[in-house]
């Protein structure tokens, strides 16, 4: 019989190729002054025109100056210039970090004081100021998650801000800003989609309602991600992984992560790498670490990466699913190696040391200790 469990639906979501053009009725439900949020890329993209064009009434304000892993400091001056501009709502417009920035600017501007008042799990226990989110990235799921992850450059640490009501309230997903998404960064993105489904399906945390979200995510992604990459105009490819990235954040929302997000935090802390590579690097490494405990799920993984499973054994079965995971990853072009994002081999023990202690290890189906994930970071080294 099944556990309790709870599961949130979060998000209005809209689907539509072409809708980011067409939000002004929806901004109009939610607030009148809406102040924008986007980082440098998706401005040299044009990819803020069609929202602008959009709009009925100019938003109050535009903050850009985002860095690709968003720190606390850049939350507090976006939070400042919204606020000096009397905003009443925030639009994201971009991947992740433009999203959990604006998380956390939402935080700051309902809540007042410092975003690192609210670090931490429930530590945010009421509504938040309204939010739209509009990924440009088939990746982080960030538009639907409760999370926002931040780094504090004064600790050289990622800190996670979990609560409910961080969830945006619409997520609007247009295929037609990921056209131009560059071939690497669609890859990365599209591994970062694939680990959160993978990580949700083994978490102490699955329920029935994750599963199926997580499960169908996997399928979608191994059977879209090479066209969406290698043909970033097949606007088919583009919103299959748009949505495969919105069910997997859905999922992971309710069931959380696990050992490989631990490993990524803890690189990611110290090191400009993208959350999605670093996450690709450690997905194989995870998987296998993990499966001991929880085989029948790999197996069921692996039957979603499209292995056939028909009388042949769970142990090469899974190791086919691993190896299906390894291969898509590299067929798209990422390094498979911290070695090749120039992670330095003398830092893995103080990488092991800080990924024990990040949040998300403690959902992981497997009581992880220091010198496994010390052998981890080396396999992966």
């Amino acid at each position: 019989m099944q556990e309790f469990f709870e599961y949130n639906l979060g998000a209005r979501v809209l689907y539509q190729a072409g809708l980011s053009g067409d939000l002004a009725q929806v901004i109009e439900e939610m607030g009148a002054r809406p102040f924008i949020i986007t980082d440098k890329g998706v401005m040299a993209a044009g990819l803020l025109a069609p929202v602008l064009a959009g709009l009925t009434t100019p938003p109050v304000g535009i903050y850009d100056d985002i860095p690709p892993n968003s720190s606390v400091k850049v939350v507090m001056e976006a939070a400042q210039a919204a606020r000096e501009v009397g905003a009443d709502m925030l639009i994201a417009l971009g991947g992740g970090s433009p999203i959990d920035t604006a998380k956390g600017v939402r935080i700051v501007l309902t809540n007042g004081g410092h975003l690192l008042d609210y670090q931490g799990y429930n530590v945010i226990a009421d509504r938040l100021m309204p939010m739209i989110a509009v990924p440009t990235t088939a990746g982080t799921g960030s538009e639907v998650t409760p999370f926002a992850v931040i780094r504090d450059e004064e600790q050289d640490l990622k800190l996670a801000f979990t609560s409910r009501f961080l969830v945006p309230d619409v997520a609007v997903l247009d295929p037609e800003l990921t056209r131009s998404l560059p071939p690497r960064l669609s890859a990365a993105t599209g591994m970062d989609a694939l680990s959160h489904a993978i990580e949700t399906f083994v978490s102490t945390e699955n329920n029935p309602f994750s599963d199926s979200m997580a499960l169908f995510a996997i399928d979608m992604i191994a059977s879209h991600m090479r066209d969406s990459v290698h043909n970033g105009a097949d606007i088919d490819a583009r919103g299959q992984m748009l949505i495969a990235s919105c069910m997997a954040g859905i999922a992971c929302a309710n069931s959380y992560f696990g050992v490989i997000h631990a490993l990524s935090h803890a690189v990611g802390g110290l090191y400009a790498v993208h959350h999605g590579t670093l996450n690709s690097i450690f997905l194989p490494h995870g998987m296998r670490y993990n499966s001991a405990i929880v085989p029948d799920r790999y197996v069921r993984i692996a039957r979603a990466m499209g292995v056939n499973a028909g009388g042949r054994s769970d142990e090469e079965v899974i190791a086919d699913g691993v190896a299906a995971v390894a291969t898509l990853a590299a067929d798209c072009g990422l390094p498979t190696r911290l070695r090749d994002v120039d992670v330095p081999e003398d830092v893995l023990p103080q990488l092991a040391s800080i990924a024990l202690v990040d949040g998300a290890i403690f959902h992981n189906p497997r009581v992880a200790e220091e010198g496994e994930l010390l052998e981890l970071l080396r396999a992966a080294w």
